[in-house]
């Protein structure tokens, strides 16, 4: 596949994908005889694993780390506990989007009190001159 085949496959821009590829966040990428980028099934996977990891928060100086110590041969272990750690902040970030999502639902659900309160206050306000 070429450049812009996988940027559209994967909706990236085709400077995004390059830039994972000098950051070594992907394997090199063989060339065509004209210097074109040539993708193919193993490229195509690291492209998605990185992308998945850019969506669940993980930094790129984290995939850098990550991707250096799979490609050292570390621990399977070590691996594993950093996608542990990422999944259990992504966990933690759900948890604080669904207490926002539940106080606007109550805001929604009660917005009609709200601006009669504000527009009582406000009546109030302007009512209470004396001169």
């Amino acid at each position: 596949m070429t450049i812009k085949e996988i940027s559209q496959e994967f909706d990236l821009t085709k400077d995004t994908i390059r830039y994972w590829e000098k950051e070594k966040l992907i394997p090199p990428v063989k060339r065509d005889e004209n210097g074109y980028r040539v993708y193919d099934q193993y490229e195509e996977n690291w492209i998605f694993y990185i992308k998945v990891l850019r969506k669940a928060g993980m930094s790129v100086k984290q995939l850098k780390y990550f991707v250096n110590i799979y490609q050292v041969g570390s621990s399977s272990d070590q691996r594993k506990s950093l996608l542990t750690d990422q999944r259990d902040q992504l966990k933690k970030r759900m948890i604080d989007i669904q207490k926002t999502i539940n106080y606007l639902n109550y805001k929604i659900d009660h917005f009609d009190d709200h601006l009669l309160t504000f527009e009582k206050e406000k009546l109030a306000y302007e009512s209470a001159v004396e001169i």
